[in-house]
């Protein structure tokens, strides 16, 4: 008699349970792989989103007028100076950045020898006179250029300012924050921390008061720095605690012009948080961004510019 091999009932049961406990691992197991995929690729966009806009606002930044730097509430709030900016309802940081690509010299010059200086950020105290502030080494025909190339030809030599280094200036009134000093679209005078300045005809290395009034009276400083726009960041707030920060840029306020009044781009979305300090003379900022897809996910980066 033939005896045939046959699983019994008790092998059977035995070979269902492993394959259940198998199965049950390996589906806890897929899963745990694919949350882990989901996380590290969240993660990656948010830092990637977060390091891109802290890096974009620290790069122009560090180019500041120190003095300058006001925050407000919101776009249309009362400029208070940053270092008595306290607690964290502030929206909006706003600077006026110093012409550091024409101030490198990334122009060609006249004489075809490239990287000099467009501007050199000293005044001849011994020359020129109540009209006129001669700049030795200065190209005023190369600033206007590079200026009209970053502004997409909307702004020129004739709408930026000088900054003397060293000069006493209120931050509410002396750069034009309030708006409320400007006649004739321009400052009315010129005894603020800009002053609005213009190219003199046939004269590359001079310049001359551009709103009417001369240097009369005026504190005229040996070094000097060249502002042709301000800059604004600006947190917009949004549904789920997420907003969105933008960029301000071209646009005067010594000219009596607001944020509003220039270009703008977006810098970021789903950002959580905005905030920014200073210590002395050193700026801190940071960005939170956070992902609803993996339980409100957020990731914050920080930066320090001196």
């Amino acid at each position: 008699m033939k005896k045939h091999a046959a699983f019994t009932m008790v092998e059977l049961i035995f070979v269902i349970v492993i394959m259940g406990i198998i199965g049950k691992f390996g589906v806890e197991f897929l899963a745990k792989a694919y949350q882990s995929f989901i996380f590290s690729k969240i993660n990656n966009e948010l830092q990637s989103k977060s390091e891109t806009a802290v890096e974009t606002i620290a790069a122009r930044l560090q180019y500041r007028i120190k003095d300058s730097v006001i925050a407000r509430t919101s776009t249309n709030a009362n400029p208070i100076a940053i270092a008595d900016a306290t607690g964290s309802n502030y929206k909006v940081l706003e600077w006026v950045g110093i012409a550091q690509e024409s101030r490198r010299g990334l122009s060609l010059q006249a004489h075809g020898t490239p990287y000099l200086p467009d501007w050199s950020g000293i005044i001849d105290l011994n020359a020129g006179n109540q009209h006129i502030l001669v700049s030795p080494q200065t190209d005023t025909a190369n600033v206007n250029t590079m200026i009209g190339d970053l502004s997409d030809r909307n702004t020129t030599i004739d709408d930026a300012a000088i900054y003397f280094v060293g000069a006493n200036s209120n931050v509410q009134t002396g750069y034009g924050w309030s708006g409320t000093n400007a006649g004739n679209g321009k400052l009315i005078t010129q005894q603020g921390a800009m002053h609005p300045i213009k190219r003199v005809a046939g004269i590359a290395n001079a310049f001359t008061s551009s709103n009417g009034v001369d240097f009369s009276g005026v504190d005229v400083y040996e070094y000097y720095l060249l502002a042709w726009t301000a800059y604004a960041i600006v947190y917009e707030p949004g549904t789920n605690n997420k907003g969105t920060l933008r960029l301000y840029y071209d646009y005067q306020p010594w000219n009596g012009e607001k944020m509003t009044d220039g270009k703008n781009s977006i810098l970021m979305t789903d950002v959580s948080t905005f905030q920014f300090m200073s210590i002395g003379s050193i700026m801190k900022i940071q960005v939170c961004t956070k992902s609803d897809l993996a339980e409100e996910y957020s990731l914050c980066k920080e930066k320090t510019i001196f």
